[in-house]
């Protein structure tokens, strides 16, 4: 599973009242002298094409080298094993990765000396999961954090329950948060698994249809994780004919924009999780009928090692033509 946090914790503290908590964070924000900035920017072009000698792949598009990126999850052991927090995150630079998507906090550092380190490997926090915050004061500073080290994005990246009234309740305060990281120049998301699409909630709703329905899609933009989805389809039954088309259907279908991947395979015998491009996956049907702005590897069991599952994946988003 992505990494995330105490889902039932989160709907505990979600309870406070929707106007204390706007009121508080804008004032927060205030305090620490943030302003708004880049809302307005919209999911990237294609590349330039490749040099690639054949003439059908020149024709084809492939994912700007600037809009990779890891989600840190990925290779969490080797962040708190050996070889450490600073070893990976410099092999990372050394693959070729521009940005990484933040996890498991700061190991030790503030955002400030965080984004110090990253500027001197020369890679960059782009993005971050974070989970719904407990008050005014906890979401000023999760946006403060954001701004420091230049994110553009921040993401909740898990939420379950099987009552309807749960997930109305946290649409209602990320909005409320989305509204706020505005303020700050921040994009604000949700990442999927694949409960949204398999939990029946009554009435024939979903998780993922409450979601859509509640989440204002000026504020919150989708974050789709691709593996999940897929197995979402695959395990509701919806999906299990044309897994890639149940996922474009839940891109399309949603009023919000997905401006992110999470690029993830999936075995087609045992319907694990995969290293990109040995499972069965079509990611290239899917980049073709939509372009985001990042396009995140990961894969929560590396086949082998993670900095081996880091090697893959980035090679296959550079040499992939769609």
């Amino acid at each position: 599973m992505c990494y995330g946090f105490d889902g039932e914790a989160a709907l505990r503290r979600s309870i406070m009242d929707r106007r204390r908590l706007l009121r508080g964070s804008l004032a927060a924000l205030a305090g620490v002298g943030l302003a708004a900035s880049g809302i307005g920017a919209t999911a990237a072009t294609a590349a330039p094409r490749g040099h690639d000698h054949d003439d059908h792949d020149k024709r084809k598009r492939q994912v700007p080298p600037g809009q990779i990126s890891i989600q840190l999850w990925t290779v969490r052991d080797a962040l708190w094993g050996a070889p450490g927090y600073d070893a990976t995150l410099t092999h990372l630079a050394r693959i070729g990765y521009p940005k990484v998507e933040l996890a498991l906090g700061y190991f030790g550092r503030t955002a400030a000396q965080l984004r110090q380190f990253l500027d001197s490997i020369g890679i960059k926090a782009s993005s971050s999961h974070d989970g719904i915050a407990g008050d005014a004061a906890g979401l000023g500073q999760k946006i403060q954090n954001a701004v420091t080290l230049g994110q553009k994005f921040m993401v909740v990246p898990y939420l379950y329950s099987e009552r309807a009234d749960d997930w109305k309740r946290w649409a209602e305060q990320m909005n409320v948060e989305a509204a706020a990281a505005a303020k700050a120049g921040l994009r604000y998301g949700y990442h999927n698994h694949a409960h949204e699409f398999t939990i029946d909630l009554g009435g024939g709703k979903r998780p993922w249809d409450v979601l859509t329905a509640e989440l204002d899609p000026k504020l919150v933009h989708l974050e789709v994780d691709i593996y999940w989805a897929v197995t979402g389809g695959i395990n509701s039954g919806d999906g299990v004919a044309d897994p890639e088309g149940f996922t474009l259907d839940v891109i399309r279908s949603a009023p919000q924009r997905v401006l992110q991947y999470h690029v993830k395979d999936r075995d087609k015998s045992t319907g694990d999780m995969a290293d990109l491009g040995t499972g069965m996956i079509d990611f290239a049907r899917i980049f073709r009928k939509h372009s985001v702005i990042e396009y995140i590897v990961e894969n929560d069991t590396p086949d082998v090692t993670p900095q081996q599952t880091a090697e893959v994946g980035y090679r296959y988003l550079r040499n992939l033509r769609y």
